[in-house]
């Protein structure tokens, strides 16, 4: 059996860096909407980071780009918009601040490096790789692989009573 090389040593490591491109899209497509068409960018922006993981069968645009999909944990469907919502939290409340001029601005940079750097730890130390959007909503993040039949059966929820065995 052929062992494959990755660059960043395994595949999680990939997979999570794989993962902040995606997301690094779509915020790239927020800052295009907020700069382009200010001052009604920025909602409009807030709207797509909303919904953006409930896009395109569990998928925003950044994630269909790098490949992957958004699943409940509750029955393993794509992720709906509530969950899209409650995911993206974390991104949302600082993005909602920096409608307001000036001060908006910077009590929203104040809210997201934090932000920011709890997912950013949370992605990179969690064995699971989930984020706290991950947590909060319920959901996970795969690779699409036709192949596999087990990405639509039921996971195990955050919310669920775990079983010692």
């Amino acid at each position: 059996m052929l062992k494959k090389k990755y660059i960043l040593g395994n595949s999680i490591k990939t997979a999570r860096l794989a993962r902040l491109l995606a997301k690094l899209v779509d915020f790239l497509l927020v800052a295009i909407l907020g700069l382009f068409l200010f001052p009604f960018g920025i909602p409009l922006g807030v709207i797509y980071l909303s919904f953006a993981d409930s896009l395109y069968n569990g998928q925003s645009i950044g994630k269909k780009i790098m490949g992957f999909s958004v699943l409940s944990l509750e029955d393993g469907k794509p992720c709906r918009p509530k969950q899209s919502f409650i995911r993206n939290l974390p991104f949302i409340i600082p993005m909602l601040f920096a409608i307001i001029p000036f001060w908006g601005i910077i009590i929203s940079v104040i809210l997201f490096i934090p932000l920011i750097l709890l997912e950013l730890f949370l992605l990179s130390k969690l064995d699971s790789a989930h984020r706290l959007g991950d947590v909060l909503a319920d959901t996970t993040v795969i690779a699409n692989d036709q192949d596999r039949a087990d990405i639509t059966k039921k996971r195990q929820s955050w919310f669920e009573k775990q079983s010692h065995v």
